[in-house]
């Protein structure tokens, strides 16, 4: 049995970077970057609590990350 990549593998998106730059483009960049009102959306769940957030992740009921404690 084959693995079907778009129900099994779930595709990460992240921020590269950029190695071709030079110091004053990092400054502006880091002085616009303080402009930018983020606020990432992070839900914490318990280990317990592995299923549900994975259930969550699968129904796309989620919006942001989610964070697995172990403490």
């Amino acid at each position: 049995m084959g693995m079907d990549y778009p129900l099994h593998i779930r595709i990460e998106r992240e921020m590269q970077r950029v190695a071709n730059i030079v110091g004053r483009d990092a400054e502006e960049f880091l002085d616009l970057a303080a402009w930018v009102p983020l606020r990432p959306d992070i839900k914490g769940y318990r280990l317990e609590e592995a299923k549900k957030a994975l259930w969550e992740m699968r129904e796309r009921k989620i919006r942001g990350a989610k964070l697995l404690r172990t403490a």
